[in-house]
């Protein structure tokens, strides 16, 4: 298939290099240039997102929040210009729920089909083709589309019609971001207990306690790995749309407000780059400890 992708970050680059080594033809945009490695792998560069969807049947986004994707879509030079009717769009970045509505009824008015496909894994997911991609649209448009999300994913899920993907990453990052938060607490404790959380974390990676965020998060804690991974400042974003989709809901949330004065205090500090494993300095800083400190 002839497959444009934009946005070509820490998730993008590695989603476009698996459809390349599917044996797609990629067409590349990204806000910055296009990585080399992608353009050595048999990609093309466009100039413009709206060349992109010109040279391709199927458009994939990868892009940071709700205003790029409008952006890249509609903006002058954006895809909607090189739209044609049969192409179809997939966006997979995370977004409001509402506004996907929204552009999948602007797209199809051009006669293109959308589907809305956030995605959890991370980096490491991204790299190792093992994301689990959530997918709302029509049920024949992701027949056809999932090829490509099973060479990107794992775990490929259509969840409903269109805008049901964003709802179930929305709670996927709810419950991420708790679990963090968990994970951090338990570590924490354990530490100013005065036992080694690298010992604690290896015994209950066995029990009821398990996760993949305690197996992985809960070693970047103990051995400070803050790179990301999974921004703090883009978590925030996810956050947010929870917060304001549950006030349109008339829906408490409190513990998922909680992470996010947690991960608002580490902004604070300079860490709206950090990897969102590092909720835990703002945990430390109100402990006067960190993860193995001496208790």
């Amino acid at each position: 298939m002839n497959i444009g992708f934009i946005g070509l970050g820490i998730m993008g680059a590695p989603m476009a290099g698996h459809l390349i080594a599917a044996g797609h033809s990629l067409f590349l945009k990204s806000r910055r240039s296009v990585p080399n490695a992608l353009l050595a792998a048999g990609g093309t560069a466009c100039a413009t997102a709206a060349e992109v969807a010109k040279r391709s049947d199927t458009i994939v986004l990868m892009l940071p929040d709700t205003p790029d994707v409008e952006q890249v879509l509609f903006g002058p030079g954006g895809v909607a210009e090189g739209l044609s009717p049969g192409k179809t769009v997939i966006d997979m970045s995370s977004i409001a729920p509402l506004a996907t509505k929204d552009f999948a009824v602007r797209v199809a008015a051009r006669g293109g089909a959308y589907l809305d496909a956030p995605v959890s894994g991370g980096e490491v997911g991204a790299k190792n083709a093992a994301l689990s991609i959530m997918v709302g649209g029509e049920p024949e448009v992701f027949e056809r589309a999932k090829p490509l999300f099973e060479a990107m994913g794992k775990t490929v899920t259509h969840v409903g019609p269109v805008g049901s993907g964003q709802v179930a990453k929305v709670a996927n990052q709810i419950i991420v971001a708790l679990t963090i938060e968990a994970v951090a607490e338990g570590l924490l404790f354990a530490s100013k207990a005065g036992a080694d959380p690298a010992k604690v974390r290896q015994a209950i990676t066995g029990g009821l306690a398990t996760s993949r965020i305690l197996e992985l998060h809960g070693a970047r804690m103990i051995e400070r790995t803050f790179d990301p991974g999974f921004r703090i400042g883009l978590h925030q974003k996810d956050l947010n749309l929870a917060l304001d989709n549950a006030r349109t809901l008339g829906l408490s949330l409190p513990a998922t407000a909680l992470a996010q004065q947690l991960f608002s205090a580490c902004v604070a500090q300079g860490g709206a780059a950090w990897d969102h494993s590092a909720m835990v300095k703002a945990l430390e800083a109100l402990a006067n400890h960190a993860v193995g400190d001496a208790a």
